[in-house]
This record gives structure tokens, C-alpha cells and sequence, in this order.
């Protein structure tokens, strides 16, 4: 079958289309016939060797795909053939068709679509559990989304301006606010050109934010720690400008304020029934308007390595998908 492998972990230009064998499910999994998949920074990093997790050679990045259900494997039950569904398995999904466990696999309704669905699943279940779980958000609070942007900023964009909070975008060009400000933010700080703790100050009248959702990492995650409100809670998803951070101790004290890691990818694995109810809750959104996934461009498998490096470089505003028969 047609595929993006990874034949050899390397920089993102050593790879390119071609062919992989058709998967074969296991006895929890299922084969999908791949009509979307989402692009993810992880996807850059893990084809490098740079990510968490390092996949037997070759394989194909791509974590979240939405297709139809092709084959089941004899332990599964509650799916059938044909069947529309949403999927996670870390890689893979950048080819014709794709395998994952039955337990990262949800039924799609059919109001949601393929592209909506794959544009969705990584992004606003990464925000939603770092806002709704790890952050506890309350109506009324302010958030700060640094990378607000990309894929899971826009998600959190949403998802807090629909609990009824207000949101304060940092992104790094005018383009990319004025995408935030389409997305629901009130207030928006370009951190290029601005001091990012004296602009949330300024916004806030000198509070700070109650919660941050932090995809950037680098400078700017201790500059948004320093923009804290009393007892906010700062959760770091990931480390898009290159640099982990290291945070003074001190602040946290001094602040009272939470710093917590978001690790979704774990989330689905430990806890999957918490996991698919808040899948669940996020594909309703999509269903009644409330939540829209921004897509900001489709490749086929041969242009996916171009899909990659926009990716890389920060030049997409909202989700990049891989369309299999495009």
C-alpha cells in the first residue's frame, strides 16, 4: 500500500512516499481504510528519532486517522466492518490503511466528517484534558494560550471561550492573532514583539492568568509562570520553540500556582473510559456548532513531507490533514 515510511530515523528531508505492507490486526485491534489523518509536531520528532516513543523500522508517522473500519481482529467486540471511526495509535496513519487497538478507537457519529474528525482528536483532547482535567477551568477565569495558532492552541481557543472564560492569545504574527481572535480569543499579544508577562499584566489589570496552556516551552514558559494569577495553574503540553525549560522553584511558592505536565497520549492508555467520554463531549461540540476544527491546508501521501516541514517551521494556522485518496 501507498505510505510515508520512516525506513531510518533522520531529519525530516532523508524522507519520502512509498510503500509499506498492508497492516494485519491483532487479536485487540482493528484495520482502518484511512480517509483523514492529522498532522502533529510529534510527527516531525518522532521520524527523526527525537520522540518518546521510537517505532520498530519502518513505519509510517501519523498518530490520529479517521476512516472506515476494514478488518476487526477475533478478540474485539462492539465494532463492525464498515463502520466510521476515529483512531489513535502513536503512528501510522500516513498511508492507505492503518491498524490501532480497539480501545483508541471511537465511533464517529455521522454528522462529524472524516476531516473534521481527524483535524480534531489529538488537538481538542490534548485541550480539553489539560483545561477541563489537569486545569479544573471555571467559567469566569482568564486563559493564556501561548502557540495559540497551531492545532492545540486553536482547540484551547475554543474550548475556553465555550466554559465561558477569556482568552488571551499569544502567537508569534498579526495573521496568526487575527486566526485567534476568529477563534473566540478576546485579547491578543504577539510575544515577538511584545513583553509576554507585562502584557498579560496590562490585560488583566495586574492579576495574570488563571491558566495557561503552554505548547511553546523555552523563555516563554517561566515569562507565562510569571503571569500567573494567585493559585493559576500552568500546564505544559509541549516544547515547540526547541528548549525544555527550567522553572525556579521560587515562583511556584511565591505564586501558589500549579505547574502540570499533559501527557494525553498516557491519558488515553491509563485511563480510557475518562478518555472516550471526553471524546465523546468534544465530538458533540463539533456536532452542535460549538467547537470547529480550523483546517489549514490537505495533502496527499506524496506531499506529505511538505505537510511535515510547515509544520516544522510554524507556518500553519490551524490543522494540516494527509488524505489518502487525494
Amino acid at each position: 500500500m501507498r505510505a510515508y515510511p520512516c525506513n531510518a530515523f533522520g531529519p525530516l528531508d532523508t524522507h519520502g512516499p512509498g510503500d509499506l505492507p498492508p497492516p494485519v490486526p491483532a487479536d485487540d485491534e482493528v484495520v482502518i481504510e484511512v480517509a483523514a489523518a492529522g498532522v502533529n509536531y510529534y510527527d516531525t520528532l518522532i521520524v527523526q528519532g527525537r520522540y518518546q516513543i521510537r517505532p520498530a523500522l519502518p513505519f509510517s508517522p501519523g498518530g490520529e486517522f479517521a476512516g472506515t473500519i476494514s478488518s476487526i481482529g477475533a478478540a474485539v467486540e462492539g465494532f463492525h466492518i464498515g463502520q466510521r471511526v476515529l483512531a489513535f495509535n502513536s503512528f501510522g496513519g500516513f498511508a492507505e490503511k492503518a491498524r490501532a487497538r480497539a480501545s483508541q478507537v471511537f465511533p464517529l457519529p455521522d454528522a462529524v466528517s472524516f476531516d473534521q474528525a481527524a483535524a480534531a482528536l489529538v488537538a481538542y483532547a490534548t485541550a480539553w484534558f489539560a483545561l477541563h482535567d489537569r486545569g479544573r477551568l471555571r467559567a469566569g477565569e482568564t486563559v493564556l494560550v501561548l502557540g495559540a495558532a497551531g492545532g492545540v492552541g486553536l482547540a484551547a481557543v475554543q474550548i475556553a471561550r465555550a466554559a465561558g472564560c477569556t482568552v488571551i492569545a499569544a502567537a508569534s504574527t498579526p495573521e496568526k492573532l487575527e486566526a485567534c481572535r476568529h477563534a473566540g480569543a478576546a485579547i491578543g499579544i504577539n510575544y515577538r514583539q511584545e513583553d509576554l508577562k507585562e502584557a498579560v499584566k496590562s490585560a488583566t489589570g495586574g492579576r495574570g492568568a488563571d491558566v495557561v496552556i503552554d505548547v511553546v516551552g523555552g523563555a516563554y514558559t517561566e515569562a507565562a509562570v510569571r503571569a500567573t494569577a494567585w493559585r493559576g495553574r500552568v500546564l505544559v503540553i509541549g516544547f515547540a520553540a526547541g528548549d525544555i525549560p527550567r522553572i525556579p522553584a521560587n515562583l511556584l511558592l511565591l505564586k501558589g500556582c500549579e505547574l502540570s505536565g499533559v501527557f494525553w497520549d498516557e491519558f488515553l492508555r491509563r485511563e480510557p473510559q475518562a478518555c472516550h467520554n471526553q471524546v465523546s463531549a468534544i465530538l458533540a461540540g463539533i456536532e452542535n456548532g460549538s467547537l470547529a476544527p480550523p483546517i489549514h491546508g490537505r495533502y496527499g501521501i506524496e506531499e506529505a513531507g511538505e505537510a511535515l516541514k510547515e509544520l516544522a517551521e510554524r507556518r500553519a494556522t490551524g490543522k494540516l490533514l494527509i488524505c489518502p485518496k487525494r
